[in-house]
């Protein structure tokens, strides 16, 4: 997982895609947190399984601030942040082994990989929070995913984690629609039939 740019400078967007990344993970297994991280990379090489306890609880918090979020509750979402930054709390600190490899760690040395990571999520939420507001927390609208999303759209109107799930939830609507109008159509030949023996009733 990259956390750099291309001048070797924090890339705050990275963090806060990490979040996301910790949140829609499933988080079962030690092969989940492989999967999250990369299976080169060194937080897989130095997890453990307490790193998998950790992200999983955390996971429920991250979620809650894309929920508030995506609801317009902005004030609950910087508190539950807040909380966020006070439990993971970032202690930026330089590493590398010669002059080309210096690079940020966000968190003091000896530092487990869960807290390393949440430190960095938190601080990148909150960074993306303060540039572009709460609302471009997302949660996805397809009812059979639930995922989450930064919205980076030019006038915040994203909806869907991904184009699939977009295509999904519009297939489907549009079934629907479909479904209503035929069920209409098939009940009006009925009701006119009804209302007219109803007058014949009341003529009679």
């Amino acid at each position: 997982m990259a956390f750099l740019d291309y001048l070797g400078r924090v890339d705050f967007d990275a963090y806060a895609r990490t979040a996301v990344d910790i949140v829609n993970a499933p988080l079962e297994s030690m092969q989940d947190l492989s999967a999250l991280f990369g299976e080169d990379s060194w937080q897989t090489a130095e997890a453990t399984e307490r790193d998998l306890v950790a992200l999983r609880r955390a996971r429920k918090r991250l979620r809650e601030v894309f929920e508030h979020g995506s609801s317009g509750r902005d004030v609950a979402a910087v508190a539950e942040l807040n909380a966020l930054l006070e439990a993971y709390p970032m202690q930026p600190r330089i590493s590398g082994h010669d002059t080309h490899d210096w690079h940020m760690h966000v968190t003091g040395r000896g530092s487990s990989v869960s807290s390393e990571l949440l430190a960095g999520a938190a601080w990148g939420l909150a960074v993306w929070l303060c540039e572009h507001g709460s609302a471009r927390f997302g949660v996805c609208a397809d009812e059979r995913c639930g995922n989450v999303y930064l919205d980076t759209s030019s006038n915040c109107c994203r909806r869907f984690c991904s184009e699939r799930c977009a295509t999904r939830s519009h297939v489907a609507a549009h079934r629907a629609r479909k479904r209503a109008a035929e069920t209409g159509a098939a009940l009006a030949p009925a009701q006119v039939g009804t209302g007219e023996a109803d007058r014949a009733v009341v003529s009679a």
